[in-house]
């Protein structure tokens, strides 16, 4: 591996770090999955080298002849968690089902790890399981006639998209939730003057703030989806575009 690449990249890179370990000892697998749970559970602030340690029963300075240190446990954690579901191996025909299927995957993962966005980013994507995500991503837009940068640019697009709005949902919380937001719509009526704020009020008075009467308790959350198909139908017109 390039000296300058990220901390980690060849204990990744030379063996799965993820794997169970074959034996009760230390190792980088048991290290990470610990740091994992622990994450999981209390968030990326909640991962320490005394944490860890103290978690597998080992002493902190044991764990240093495994892991180099917080920098190259959280890339581990990273590819760890982020191990590509198989139904993405087969892309389908359609580009924009495949860029559908694909973003559920990667929203699945992220809610299910909110930590994610928290980990602090020092480049592109290096790890195996990241990189196989965007191969996937890449191959749903094989037949679309753009060209490979294009199809970069669009992987790019979509990732940035998911990753913020996961941020944003992870950050929101509970404040995220059918009451809560119910209970900022009341606020905004009551604050959105017609005559200082006429389109906010037009918007509040529409329910524009509030979730779909009908919609399901497990259903009022941040979603993705609204924003994904306006991207999508961007991509759509350039592949319209360069058809033509």
């Amino acid at each position: 591996m390039d000296a300058k690449a990220p901390t980690g990249l060849d204990l990744l890179w030379g063996r799965d770090a993820a794997a169970p370990a074959a034996r009760p000892g230390l190792n980088a697998a048991r290290i990470t999955q610990a740091a994992v749970e622990l994450a999981d559970a209390g968030g990326l602030d909640a991962v320490s080298m005394a944490r860890i340690a103290e978690r597998l029963g080992f002493t902190t300075m044991s764990l240093y002849r495994h892991v180099q240190g917080k920098e190259e446990i959280f890339l581990l954690m990273l590819d760890a968690v982020a191990a590509v579901p198989a139904e993405l191996d087969e892309p389908p025909s359609d580009w924009r089902l495949g860029l559908q299927r694909w973003s559920l995957a990667q929203w699945t993962m992220l809610r299910a790890h909110a930590w994610i966005v928290d980990v602090p980013i020092s480049g592109p994507p290096v790890t195996p399981n990241q990189l196989t995500w965007t191969d996937r991503a890449l191959a749903t837009l094989r037949d679309t006639g753009l060209t490979e940068s294009e199809k970069a640019g669009v992987v790019l697009l979509v990732a940035t998209y998911l990753h913020s709005s996961a941020r944003l949902s992870a950050g929101l919380g509970e404040a995220a939730s059918g009451e809560s937001v119910a209970a900022y719509s009341t606020l905004l009526g009551r604050l959105a003057d017609a005559e200082r704020f006429p389109a906010l009020r037009r918007a509040v008075d529409a329910g524009a703030y509030d979730y779909p009467a009908d919609a399901a308790e497990e259903d009022r959350r941040l979603d993705h989806s609204f924003g994904l198909d306006r991207i999508l139908d961007g991509v759509a017109a350039l592949i319209s575009q360069r058809a033509s």
